[in-house]
C-alpha cells in the first residue's frame, strides 16, 4: 500500500508538472486540506505571532519519533497525524508561509515544505535532507526564511564538533548506503567551519526580553558530536514569560510548556542553553 501511495503521488506530480515524490496517506491529505481552512484568519501582521497562532492549532497532536525514516528511498512526507520536535515546526512553518502568500493548494504547502526541509529547498536524497538543526537553521537563514539572532541576544561562540551520525553510523538505516553515508560526513565538515553560538542556559533569564513570539528555539546539549537535542516555537503566555510551545517528549503531544522557557531548561539532562531563529518573510 505505502508503495502505492507513493506511485500515486508521483504520477500525479509529474502529471501537474513539478516532480516531488511523495508519502502521503489519504488521511493525511485531507489532514492538509483541513487545516488550510482551520488556519484562515489566522494571519497577522507579525508573522512570529501567525507562527504561535497555527502552531497552536496542532495542540494535542501526539508525538511520535522517525515519521521520516520510512521508505527505501528519500521522499517527501507529509504526516500531520504524529509529529516530532522537528516536523511540528516545519509543519507550522509551512502553513504559516502559506498564509503570507495567500496560498490554499495541496501542492503549495508540499512545496513549502520541502523548502524548508531540504538543503537549498531541493529534495536531493536523503543526504539533502536537513538532519542536524544549526544545518537546519544555516540553510533556511540562506534561503531568507529566518534568521539566526543567538549571537544578538547574547549568545557566546564554543568550539564543537558536530559529527554524532558519521560516528555513529550503526543507528541509522539509511546511512549503510555509502553514497548517503558520504553527504553526511560532507555536511558535518562544512559544520566543522562554523563557530556553534548558544546562549548559555544560566543567561537565559535575563535575556528573555529579547526573544519573541514565534521564534524558533533549539536546545543545545552537552552530548558529544550532537548540536541540539529538542527544539519548539517561543510563545509570551499570559504570564508575561516566554513559554515553549513544542511537541513534548514528556507529554507525548504538542503542548505548551507549564514552565517559563528558562524554569524549564533546568530540568532537561545535558542542556547548555538555546539557539534561537527568527521567521522572517518579506
Amino acid at each position: 500500500m505505502k508503495h502505492l501511495l507513493v506511485c500515486t503521488f508521483l504520477l500525479l506530480s509529474i502529471f501537474l508538472g513539478f516532480t516531488q515524490q511523495i508519502i502521503c496517506s489519504p488521511k493525511d491529505r485531507q489532514a492538509v486540506e483541513d487545516k488550510i481552512i482551520e488556519i484562515d484568519g489566522l494571519l497577522e501582521s507579525d508573522f512570529g505571532k501567525t507562527v504561535v497562532a497555527v502552531g497552536k492549532t496542532f495542540m494535542g497532536t501526539p508525538y511520535v519519533a522517525k515519521t521520516l525514516e520510512i521508505g527505501e528511498v528519500e521522499s517527501l512526507v507529509v504526516n500531520l497525524q504524529g509529529l516530532d520536535c522537528t516536523t511540528f515546526i516545519e509543519n507550522a512553518l509551512a502553513f504559516g508561509l502559506m498564509l503570507k502568500s495567500e496560498q490554499v493548494r495541496f501542492t503549495d504547502f508540499t512545496e513549502n515544505l520541502e523548502s524548508i526541509r531540504y538543503k537549498h529547498g531541493i529534495l536531493d536524497g536523503y543526504g539533502s535532507r536537513l538532519h542536524y538543526f544549526t544545518d537546519w537553521i544555516q540553510s533556511n537563514q540562506k534561503k531568507g526564511l529566518l534568521k539566526n539572532i543567538t549571537a544578538e541576544i547574547g549568545g557566546v561562540g564554543i568550539e564543537k564538533d558536530i559529527n554524532f551520525m558519521g560516528t555513529h553510523r550503526d543507528l541509522y538505516p539509511f546511512l549503510q548506503d555509502d553514497a548517503n553515508f558520504k553527504k553526511i560526513l560532507a555536511t558535518e565538515k562544512e559544520l566543522a567551519q562554523e563557530t556553534f553560538c548558544y546562549l548559555p542556559q544560566d543567561k537565559i533569564r535575563a535575556n528573555e526580553h529579547l526573544i519573541q513570539n514565534g521564534d524558533i528555539v533549539a536546545l543545545a546539549t552537552s552530548i558529544n558530536g550532537l548540536d541540539v537535542t529538542h527544539t519548539g516555537i517561543a510563545t509570551r503566555e499570559k504570564d508575561g514569560r516566554i513559554h515553549l510551545l513544542h511537541a513534548s517528549t514528556g507529554a507525548m503531544e504538542v503542548e505548551v510548556t507549564k514552565k517559563p522557557l528558562a524554569d524549564y531548561l533546568n530540568g532537561v539532562k545535558k542542556n547548555i542553553g538555546i539557539l534561537v531563529a527568527r521567521p522572517i518573510v518579506d
